[in-house]
């Protein structure tokens, strides 16, 4: 007796699982970070940024409108201890310089 129709059910749900997972990470490379200042300063825009940023002098709040958190840190080198923001989401920053990654 052949037992053909398990093992195309497993070669279909790996294709799918596949599939799926593959997704995600095209999507990965979208979006940007906005720094607001103060009333008088135009907003800082980084378009698709990667990697550890210095905050503008100024930052008073991050708004993260990546597809994936952002870490932010009280250095201008992010080397101290970082807190996230979520996408879609925003944070107060501490005054002085700091600096975030993505």
């Amino acid at each position: 007796m052949r037992r053909t129709g398990p093992v195309f059910a497993l070669l279909a749900a790996a294709f799918l699982t596949s599939a799926v997972t593959a997704v995600p990470a095209a999507a990965a490379d979208g979006g940007e970070v906005i720094v607001f200042e103060t009333e008088l300063q135009p907003l800082t825009t980084y378009e698709n940024p990667q990697g550890c940023y210095k905050l503008p002098i100024g930052s008073h709040v991050l708004v993260n409108q990546l597809d994936r958190p952002v870490q932010v840190y009280g250095d201008p080198f992010c080397m101290t201890p970082s807190f996230t923001v979520q996408p879609g989401h925003g944070s107060h920053l501490a005054a002085g310089t700091g600096s975030f990654s993505a």
